[in-house]
């Protein structure tokens, strides 16, 4: 008997089978009626989602490739900068360097010609100091010579003629003059 309930199962039961229809059919109808339309409207909502998405991700992508472009031309810009503030400075430093140089070569040259006036005046000290000195031996020898005192005008005619003979260009660095 076991076998002969369970053929139910197998026979097609027409009856069965129509009551399954219209069962199926109503389901169907308030599927395609409630629920299709809510799950359509979900599906159209996320579709909707994904595409704002999509545009945003997009605009998002092209706002960053602007600043991209933007941040690389300031930074082009910021490079060129530098090197003209290093270039300004490398000049600076040239003219800084040949002002110093300059000035330095006038200083020198300063220094030279003070020197050089300062050489000058010590050697005409010295030379008119050497000719007092001449003066007074030649008065001097003269004198013990002549063994007799000379006049002012005696000597200064010795020391007129003692000086004519002297050459006094060696002695103030005429020679150095003229080589």
């Amino acid at each position: 008997m076991l076998f002969a309930s369970s053929s139910w199962l197998i026979t097609p039961n027409v009856g069965l089978t129509i009551w399954t229809l219209v069962v199926f059919g109503i389901s169907l109808f308030i599927l395609w009626k409630a629920v299709l339309p809510r799950i359509g409207e979900a599906l159209d909502r996320r579709r909707k989602a994904i595409d704002e998405s999509i545009d945003a991700a997009e605009q998002t992508r092209r706002e960053a490739d602007e600043l991209l472009v933007q941040y690389r031309e300031h930074l082009k810009q910021a490079r060129q900068q530098a090197e003209e503030i290093v270039e300004r400075a490398r000049q600076a430093a040239v003219v800084h360097e040949r002002e110093a140089r300059t000035a330095a070569r006038a200083r020198g040259d300063q220094m030279l010609e003070q020197t050089r006036r300062e050489i000058e005046a010590e050697s005409r000290r010295m030379i008119d100091e050497i000719l007092r000195d001449v003066a007074d031996l030649t008065v001097m020898a003269t004198e013990r010579v002549t063994r007799k005192v000379l006049t002012d005008e005696d000597q200064r005619r010795l020391v007129a003629d003692a000086l004519s003979e002297v050459d006094f260009t060696a002695l103030s660095g005429g020679a150095r003059r003229q080589s």
